[in-house]
């Protein structure tokens, strides 16, 4: 295996006058599998703390191995231009790209060196490691999108490696799911579990099975074998799919996943041409794709019945402080706009979901909203022990037929509480209440729950506010993430086994439980939604974009999901907004388009090279206009006997997903020092079996990773560094709660830019390009006094401005004169009509595109208050929470490394 020194001379002769990584014009550049930095023998290096959340923290490095005397060997300029022909120092460089062969002659000697070899850099000791010289995020996701970026990639071959989630290119579907939906923490499987166990690598796939495709690609073809219903095996009922062998002239199929010789039903049979290929193989969806749809038969429903067209049943918290904030008025002028925008299929004219409206404080009001009624009409159920529906006939409607009456109740509800002075609310009977009412009209739905208060009214469900900070980093730290009473364990139960999905909209000024209350969403495959101290004024954009984007959102209701193998290994563990009653069945209520689920995957036997390893993902479904559908993802992965094999297909983004959610889910029965120790020790046991196994020999000191995980540390430091693993008595533990329950059912791409935000410059923008800047990494060292930077991490946003931002650049942006008149109350940029407001706004609505959560802009003035939270952000450097910088966790990593390796 080619490894490439990272010399001055192994790197000055990939460069180019400009100092570009310019594609190198030399003879057959050396392909690129890894990357070395020196660091100084293991023992040197201080020890890390004990405590891992203030990982390496106190080290400040003043004996990390750094050349001196080496020309560029500092990069202070932010932006990582070289000057031309200057010699970036040794050790990673910034620009990465194929380094074409070395310069003959160019060898300097350095002590342990031999020309090409790894040169090792032992020389005098220089006070801090230099950022620039260890392995960049922006870099890796730069190149990968200067080489695939804009590129179509087709899904014809087992085991490729996609681009990565942050490349934007054309996905075609050859026969293998698209990364959109399937994305795998590595795309070839080691042959046996003893090789499994020695990487420790996790094998697991993030399934996103509703994910939105782009416009210009082509969306899902739907099968419809009539009554005969989907073709399976009979054995292991995998589906049909292009992993099936067709054998004997056609009339019989050897099934890819348990190698059952099935007969072809008449109805479905075809000759073979002459490479025994079905010669209707490319009409036929299932025999070509990676993905597509079964319309399912009534053998797939439930009691044999098809199903009813989902409900969507509002619920809103009528108590005093929503009353008085004007919120409950807010949420009714909306839904009257919001009604007529209910999905509906492409081809049909209206939505065939219905609609139904409840109010509550410490009791339940339904409405009856018929069409034929002038005034709709209240019930109150005051009994919230024994929650049941007083109405039947009139509370589900369609809403174009009653819209008058709908209306009128709108206008009515916040007239009719305006007068409470009712405080106290309940919460698991509103959720009883709208489960009861879908189940008596025997179909599933939403329930849209609009709630702000910790609900201690004497009901089911009531709770106490039981935050204790004493708590923190203790054994017992793991009760805050458990829900406090074990009824909504069971309500979620109940509700998963009814179809009924709660969506969840919080409106907290204090504690509220989220650990308890967001149990039900969470098993639901809802939607957790929170908007802390709501201001009217400042606040009703961003829960507006998010309401009516989860209204929108196109989902699939009553799921149950299957993953199923071929031989050799099987699912053993499932994370995401799911439920599950056994071990192989996962149930949603709904899953929609931003909901993944993570699956992991144990050997039980040997693979075998030549066949693979093959997954079959499928969700049963109820659509949106009540028709019974299959979905199908399959997709192909290759096996080998190699580690080398299994280290090069690895997927950093999908690694630290698994890594987030495996480590978010063991909170609730370990301590969290336990947690993060063992996300320490796997980092530095993948990264130790490669060292020993896959590289070059080479001193210890050296620290070698593989090219595909070369971003994997400073990810790791990342989720440490998370609020969820640090037990900071700063943070709220309804933050905590609620970041956990986010991320348990992210997507690649989610976690990706929640973990490593993105960073953007805007104070040197080419007005006449549609581009968005590149990022630059997350740290201050990147900020500049006379810059402006945007940064976003798919929850919140931020607009940091130096203290010399250009007044030009401020007149165009804010309409004021200087950086004093600047206010930082406004969450929202206000309209100019000049190219630069323009283009801001552009680069704004880019980010936000596609994000689940609508990001508040917040405007951060260098050297005021509110910098310290932004700062936290700033993932490459030390946190004020106590978490080490990336430079330091590198460090740290390396020194388990070598006392692995010794």
């Amino acid at each position: 295996m080619q490894i490439n020194s990272y010399g001055p001379s192994a790197i000055q002769s990939s460069h180019t006058s400009s100092g570009h990584p310019a594609s190198f014009q030399g003879p057959q550049p050396l392909p690129l599998t890894q990357h070395q930095m020196a660091l100084p023998p293991g023992p040197q290096i201080p020890p890390p703390a004990n405590n891992f959340s203030g990982l390496c923290a106190q080290s400040s490095l003043p004996n990390m191995a750094r050349q001196d005397g080496i020309p560029g060997s500092g990069l202070p300029n932010p932006n990582l231009q070289q000057l031309p022909g200057q010699t970036p120092g040794p050790g990673y460089h910034p620009q990465q790209g194929n380094y074409g062969p070395q310069m003959a002659g160019s060898q300097l000697s350095y002590p342990g060196a031999f020309p090409g070899g790894p040169a090792q850099l032992s020389g005098p000791p220089q006070k801090r490691l230099d950022p620039d010289s260890i392995p960049s995020p922006i870099q890796v996701i730069e190149n990968d999108k200067s080489s695939r970026g804009g590129q179509i990639y087709a899904t014809n071959t087992r085991g490729q490696v996609p681009p990565l989630v942050t490349t934007d290119c054309l996905i075609q579907d050859q026969g293998h799911a698209s990364p959109r939906y399937i994305r795998c923490t590595t795309y070839c499987f080691p042959s046996t579990s003893d090789m499994a166990k020695q990487a420790r690598i996790p094998l697991a796939a993030v399934i996103q099975p509703f994910a939105t495709v782009p416009q210009n690609e082509t969306p899902l073809y739907v099968v419809n074998h009539g009554e005969a219903g989907p073709i399976r095996c009979n054995r292991c009922k995998a589906y049909m799919c292009p992993f099936m062998q067709f054998i004997e002239g056609g009339r019989r199929y050897q099934c890819g996943f348990c190698n059952c010789i099935n007969d072809v039903p008449p109805f479905f049979f075809q000759h073979l041409d002459h490479i025994g290929r079905r010669v209707d193989h490319y009409e036929r969806p299932e025999l070509s794709l990676g993905s597509y749809e079964y319309v399912a038969t009534l053998d797939y429903c439930r009691n044999n019945k098809p199903p009813n067209p989902p409900a969507y049943i509002f619920m809103i918290d009528v108590s005093y402080r929503n009353i008085n904030s004007g919120l409950v008025k807010l949420i009714c002028d909306e839904l009257k706009t919001l009604l007529d925008k209910l999905p509906r299929e492409e081809q049909e004219e209206s939505s065939a979901i219905r609609v139904g409206f409840v109010t509550y404080n410490k009791v339940l009001h339904f409405f009856n909203v018929k069409s034929n009624l002038a005034q709709p009409q209240m019930m109150v159920v005051s009994d919230v022990g024994e929650v049941f529906v007083p109405l039947l006939d009139g509370f589900l409607v369609n809403f174009q037929e009653s819209r008058s009456v709908v209306n009128n109740l709108l206008d009515q509800i916040p007239e009719m509480f305006a007068d409470t002075n009712e405080s106290e609310t309940i919460f698991a009977p509103v959720i009883q209440a709208g489960m009861e009412a879908l189940k008596a009209a025997e179909c599933a739905g939403k329930l849209f729950i609009f709630h702000s208060s910790l609900p201690t009214a004497e009901a089911p469900g009531k709770l106490r506010n039981r935050d204790d900070k004493k708590l923190l980093n203790t054994d017992k730290e793991k009760t805050l993430f458990q829900p406090q009473v074990n009824s909504y364990e069971s309500l979620a139960r109940d509700c998963v086994a009814n179809g009924c999905c709660v969506n969840l909209f919080l409106f907290p000024n204090q504690y509220v439980d989220i650990a308890s209350l967001g149990l039900v969403t969470m098993h639901t495959g809802g939607t957790l939604y929170k908007y802390n101290n709501f201001q009217l004024n400042s606040d009703s954009p961003q829960f507006l974009t998010d309401l009516r984007r989860d209204i929108e959102k196109k989902t699939g209701f009553d799921a149950i999901m299957r993953v199923r193998t071929s031989t050799g290994f099987r699912a053993t563990d499932f994370f995401g907004a799911i439920y599950m009653n056994n071990t192989t069945d996962v149930e949603m209520a709904a899953v929609d388009c931003d909901k993944a689920v993570t699956v992991e995957f144990k050997h039980d036997d040997k693979l075998n090279e030549d066949s693979g390893a093959l997954i079959q993902c499928a969700v049963l479904y109820t659509s949106i206009s009540g028709q019974r559908r299959l979905r199908i993802h399959n997709i192909g992965l290759n096996c080998s006997t190699q580690l080398a094999d299994v280290y090069k297909t690895c997927e950093t983004d999908a690694l630290i997903n698994f890594f987030a959610k495996s480590a978010f889910k063991a909170i609730l029965s370990q301590p969290l020092k336990a947690v993060r120790e063992i996300l320490v020790s796997q980092t530095a046991h993948m990264l130790a079996c490669y060292r020993k196994n896959c590289a070059s020999p080479s001193a210890v000191s050296q620290l070698i990773l593989p090219d595909a995980m070369k971003v994997l540390p400073v990810y790791v430091n990342c989720l440490l560094k998370s609020s969820v693993l640090t037990g900071r008595p700063e943070i709220p533990t309804d933050e905590r709660a609620y970041h956990r329950q986010l991320v348990m059912s992210m997507g690649v791409a989610d976690t990706q830019l929640f973990f490593y935000p993105q960073l953007l410059p805007i104070h040197n923008l080419d007005l006449k390009s549609d581009a968005v800047p590149a990022a630059v990494r997350c740290s201050e060292e990147r900020l500049s006094e006379g810059g402006a930077f945007i940064l976003a991490n798919g929850l919140s946003m931020f607009l940091w401005l130096g203290v010399s931002t250009p007044p030009e650049l401020i007149q165009g942006l804010f309409n004021v004169p200087s950086f004093a008149h600047i206010s930082t109350e406004a969450t929202l940029l206000p309209d100019l009509a000049n190219t630069y407001s323009k283009k801001i706004k552009s680069i704004v609505e880019h980010i936000q595109n596609q994000k689940p959560y609508t990001m508040k802009l917040m405007i951060v003035k260098q050297r005021e208050q509110p910098e310290m939270l932004f700062r936290q952000f700033l993932v490459e450097d030390k946190s004020i929470h106590g978490g080490a910088s990336y430079v330091d966790f590198l460090c740290c990593v390396h020194k388990e490394i070598c006392q692995l390796l010794n």
